[in-house]
């Protein structure tokens, strides 16, 4: 099996299916009709436009904070597009979410003991400086609230750099990878469920840490915060949660890279502290706290089949163009959508094409589209961001709306930019077989695997916390998790074209079965409230 496909070799193999499928008679034409797939396959890999498309939202639009004005206009982008390729009901749908932020530019640097500027991006949602702010740092690591007593009446006028340094890490393994069978073999086990209600409470409890550090540096006269980025190789990423009205951070705050924050911790450490310039132009934005899901369809023939799904979050986090996380997942949509519409030809099933937002910030759009259209949770109205996403995980009893039994399957995309292998079945091994069928096609392209775990962190896992086939495919890691991810490294350079346009394909041909095929893939059960895993579990009160 080839690694990649060449567009000879993808004309012969579209060609193939299509005399396989003109041999038959009607009655016995391969399920999800091959002759489609095989024209999917054809002008996907021999008319590509996923590389296209992916410069023009990427390069041309860049990084998409959710409810950001680039935000704004990568949604006017894509629904331009997608009227372009031919789909119909091309709308948004709202969903309440909070600020928006935009970052017009920054600088970061040390004055002295000499000038160097400093790889940083500030956190998202972080308020701006007033001009430039200039003063010496201190290091005063602070992790839990017991932390503040040490540092009372130490800070005022001082940026306050909040990390513990830690060591030099070196890489022991490669930064990119594909995967090996016997790697994706190591995926085919079963994820035992884990209740523990204490979890939720840590979660939220962690997320708010942030908001109350910056609280108790501006209350003890700091200037700004300066956090450690979670990766070496001058990779920062700049990820913020604190963006409901009234609840945004106190005071600016960066993230630096680690090469930097610890020049800075030897030099404190040795001689007088340095002293940092920073400059944040940033405005908040209230003129709406509402975001917007992207949807768009291709009607099917029969109204009462129900209705196939795809989807991917166009969202994206600030210091790259946001292209493997997740431009890439997106492209992959809005190219399955033109390989579909270019049939011209009615599926039976409606197909149904989403661009979330919100999915940084907790699922939040593809949540919204839930409680919309599928089903509903009992929570708060009043809770907001990360407190509404936990509570809803945990939240019983499961009311399914009409439109709940009408969902056929749900196909995601988040995993970077690496090609499809395979895809997870989610723990439903009476979904096994359908899927593997609808995966055959695509063998020959390298997408022969199926395994059994689940796949977690992205806008498939709500509709599987409430019973609905909602599926991911397992697709080669690359660079993504080591490098890119969140990162400033996310940009075009680090996809793979070749893997695009197979993606997209695969994505566009499982759909066209999907919406197709007299059989349905099976549900899970309707999820009930279960009780602890570890009954006699007792909490250790420092965590």
């Amino acid at each position: 099996m080839p690694k990649s496909t060449t567009p000879r070799f993808a004309t012969m193999f579209a060609a193939g299916l299509l005399a396989c499928a003109a041999a038959l008679p009607a009655s016995a034409a391969p399920e999800g009709d091959s002759a489609a797939v095989a024209r999917i396959i054809d002008e996907g890999m021999n008319r590509s436009e996923a590389m296209t498309t992916a410069s023009a939202l990427m390069d041309r639009i860049g990084a998409r904070l959710t409810n950001s004005e680039n935000h704004r206009k990568a949604e006017s982008w894509a629904i331009e597009l997608l009227r372009k390729q031919g789909l119909a009901n091309v709308h948004v749908e709202p969903f309440d979410f909070g600020l928006g932020w935009n970052l017009d530019s920054y600088s970061v640097a040390m004055v002295s003991p000499r000038p160097l500027p400093l790889t940083a991006i500030p956190v998202a949602w972080s308020p701006p400086t007033e001009g430039t702010l200039r003063a010496p740092l201190v290091i005063a690591p602070m992790s839990r609230e017991e932390h503040f007593a040490e540092w009372k009446g130490k800070l005022a006028g001082k940026i306050v750099l909040v990390s513990l340094p830690g060591q030099t890490s070196e890489s022991k393994d490669g930064v990119f990878q594909r995967y090996t069978d016997a790697q994706i073999a190591e995926l085919d086990t079963y994820t035992k469920p884990v209740f523990d209600p204490d979890a939720a409470a840590l979660q939220v409890r962690n997320r708010r840490f942030q908001g109350k550090l910056a609280a108790f540096l501006k209350a003890e006269g700091a200037v700004a915060l300066v956090k450690m980025s979670y990766r070496d190789g001058k990779l920062v990423h700049g990820e913020g949660y604190d963006f409901q009205p009234g609840q945004t951070l106190a005071l600016p705050a960066i993230e630096l890279a680690q090469e930097d924050y610890r020049r800075l911790v030897r030099l404190a450490k040795t001689g007088p502290a340095p002293e940092i310039a920073i400059t944040v132009a940033a405005r908040y934005d209230e003129s709406t706290l509402r975001a917007e899901n992207v949807v768009a369809e291709i009607p099917g023939s029969d109204p009462k089949a129900g209705f196939v799904m795809a989807g991917a979050h166009f969202d994206s986090w600030i210091a790259g163009d946001g292209a493997n996380d997740n431009g890439a997942g997106s492209v992959t949509v809005i190219e399955a959508a033109r390989l579909i519409a270019k049939l011209g030809v009615k599926p039976k099933r409606t197909i149904r094409f989403v661009l979330w937002s919100g999915e940084e910030q907790g699922l939040l759009g593809s949540r919204a589209y839930i409680e919309q259209h599928l089903a509903t949770r009992p929570v708060d109205p009043a809770l907001k961001g990360i407190d509404s996403y936990v509570a809803w995980r945990n939240a019983f009893p499961i009311t399914p709306k009409p439109e709940y039994g009408q969902l056929k399957a749900y196909f995601n995309m988040d995993n970077g930019s690496g090609r499809f292998r395979g895809i997870y079945s989610e723990g439903n091994l009476g979904a096994e077989k359908l899927l593997k069928e609808w995966l055959s096609p695509f063998n020959m392209l390298g997408a022969d695997k199926l395994v059994v775990s689940k796949t977690g962190g992205t806008d498939h896992v709500f509709m599987q916390a409430i019973g609905l086939p909602g599926y991911q495919f397992i697709q080669d890691p690359l660079d993504y998790d080591i490098r890119v991810h969140h990162s400033s490294l996310d940009t075009v350079d680090h996809m793979r074209a070749d893997d695009m346009r197979q993606a997209a394909v695969i994505m566009a041909g499982m759909l066209w079965q999907a919406a197709n095929s007299d059989k349905e893939l099976p549900r899970a059960v309707l999820p009930t409230q279960p009780v602890p895993t570890d009954p006699f579990k007792v909490r250790d009160p420092s965590q």
